[in-house]
């Protein structure tokens, strides 16, 4: 559960602002971060695959191969969607980062056609095959809090 019912807040207002569920968006949170703002985990594969052929300097492509805050946005994605903030740790401040992972949450959404387990899988990149059935049994227990 949230430890900042503030977060949560955020999170609605956030995912209706984008025409998400505000449960799944809490159950992703959950997932991505358990609640913590400040959850960040480097991806050397993401590097390597998306972030390193841009030829970008050093601190901006670490910066960009990391995922960031309550969503765990990766910052090469929050770039994508129109972040402009010097860095990419401005993704652990919970209005920003919830902003910018329902604007990528959305975005996969949308290239799934609707079809929320696609895009739970696309936003996961694969990495974990039950990632998508974590989540969802996730949202119950949101729905009653929002």
């Amino acid at each position: 559960m949230p430890q900042n019912p503030a977060h949560v807040v955020l999170a609605r207002v956030a995912a209706v602002k984008h025409a998400l569920d505000p449960a799944l968006v809490c159950a992703v949170i959950e997932q991505e971060s358990g609640w913590d703002a400040y959850a960040m985990r480097y991806e050397p594969g993401f590097r390597t695959r998306y972030v390193a052929p841009l030829g970008l300097p050093p601190s901006e492509e670490i910066a960009r191969s990391i995922s960031w805050g309550l969503l765990q946005v990766m910052g090469q994605v929050a770039r994508e969607h129109g972040f402009r903030g010097q860095f990419l740790s401005a993704l652990c401040e919970p209005e920003t980062g919830i902003e910018f992972g329902c604007v990528a949450l959305a975005a996969k959404l949308s290239l799934a056609q609707g079809d929320i387990p696609r895009a739970l899988e696309l936003w996961n990149g694969g990495a974990n095959a039950n990632y998508g059935a974590e989540v969802l049994a996730r949202i119950p227990k949101y729905r009653a809090m929002i």
